[in-house]
């Protein structure tokens, strides 16, 4: 079996033509990679700036917010993740270098805000680039009435399919297997990843025989016809990763994520290049560059990048663009629920070439915050896109008060 064979992409021609060999072939200045080529012309949107004119970072309890605030009082709101270990990369880079900057120059910007602090280059720098990004997407979508999914090329999709995630590995086989069997009966979600061998593990299972007995255990118990993913979190080299490939092809795994810690790259490639199950990798990674490396060389058949960690939805955008271009389907990473939701969602209605479904954490419970809406449910296995232009979430405005201003860039 040819693995590159895997899977059919549904209109992947639709994303914007990419050729490879300008940048490598040009000596003339101002050569850029193709990847920067313009994906969505924001322009298009308003004949006139849309400019935030002051950024700030909120805290309520421990919740954390990106806001960024119009001339015209429009209010673009993100929800963050993980701030205080990036918080000197948000306050001292990303929101000084986009406050006063036009939004409808996103596409731009985002190379300007690279070239600027390229040193620095890391999920520690990408990630607070995209908060603001995200906080100014909401900003120019409420201006011009629009939700994100359009700005990123028009609405595909109002229902996501999503497979559960979320698994841990802190439980026995069995309790695992149990979690998932209720939270696909409740959610009627088809696709499930169960978290298997130790993060990190250098090839020890978190016990003895917990991998081998889970997922037997799954593919009894689930639903048939239940598809089933793997995630290692790095714990295998390529050997021990090749040496389970029989037990997770008599299982029928749908793929199988992260086999080799996420540096390595060339032992990644030597599992894929062994295995017929499809290599779903990219979570850990932000560079453009290193993205085009895995898809060129196919050390991987699944693109995998996380809307934070790779600098936001352009970014993420642009990877799909490079991946669609060599017949991959891009599946990214995430573990935003509640109000956060949105990002993948907005993401997933617009983008061509995403897989069949998108990954969504649920054990079985919802943990509703009072101060958002809506609150999204999986139903029949698919989440809705939220109504509204930007982000299509609305915060309580009486909860945004009561947080206190960490930080303000101004224009």
């Amino acid at each position: 079996m040819n693995r590159r064979c895997f899977l059919t992409l549904p209109a992947a021609a639709a994303l914007p033509p990419l050729s490879y060999d300008r940048y490598s072939a040009s000596t003339e200045p101002g050569a850029a990679p193709d990847w920067e080529a313009p994906l969505f012309h924001l322009e298009r949107f308003s004949k006139v700036p849309v400019v935030a004119v002051r950024i700030e970072l909120l805290k309520a309890g421990r919740t954390y917010f990106v806001r960024a605030t119009s001339r015209d009082g429009v209010e673009g709101v993100a929800l963050v993740k993980q701030i205080e270990d990036y918080l000197p990369m948000l306050t001292r880079l990303a929101m000084p270098f986009f406050a006063g900057r036009d939004a409808r120059e996103l596409e731009r910007l985002v190379d300007e805000f690279y070239i600027r602090n390229y040193k620095l280059a890391g999920q520690a720098l990408w990630a607070p680039a995209a908060y603001v990004e995200q906080a100014l997407l909401d900003l120019f979508g409420k201006t011009v009435g629009k939700p994100v999914a359009e700005l990123l090329g028009g609405v595909r999709r109002k229902e996501i399919p999503v497979y559960l995630s979320g698994s841990v590995r802190e439980t026995s086989a069995e309790e695992e297997v149990e979690t998932y069997c209720t939270a696909l009966e409740i959610s009627g979600a088809r696709a499930v990843k169960f978290k298997i061998g130790g993060r990190m593990g250098r090839n020890a299972d978190q016990y003895p025989g917990r991998t081998e007995t889970m997922l037997r255990l799954a593919r009894k118990r689930l639903p048939a016809g239940t598809i089933l993913y793997v995630d290692v979190n790095g714990g295998w080299n390529a050997a021990k990763a090749i040496s389970m490939g029989p037990l997770l092809k008599e299982i029928g795994v749908g793929f199988l994520e992260e086999p080799c810690p996420w540096e390595e790259i060339s032992e990644t490639k030597r599992v894929a290049d062994a295995l017929d199950i499809p290599i779903a990798f990219g979570e850990c990674d932000c560079s453009l560059w290193k993205f085009d490396h895995m898809i060129r060389t196919r050390a991987l058949d699944i693109v995998q990048p996380d809307l934070n960690y790779n600098g936001g939805f352009i970014r993420t955008a642009r990877v799909a663009r490079m991946a669609a271009k060599a017949g991959i389907p891009i599946t990214p990473h995430n573990t935003q629920t509640g109000a956060a939701a949105c990002n993948i969602l907005q993401f997933a209605s617009a983008i061509p070439n995403i897989g069949p479904y998108m990954e969504f954490p649920f054990r079985g419970k919802y943990s509703d915050e009072a101060w958002h809406e809506p609150h999204f449910r999986i139903h029949e296995g698919r989440i809705r896109l939220p109504e509204g232009p930007g982000l299509g979430v609305k915060i309580d405005p009486d909860y945004l008060k009561k947080a206190d201003v960490i930080a303000t860039a101004s224009a």
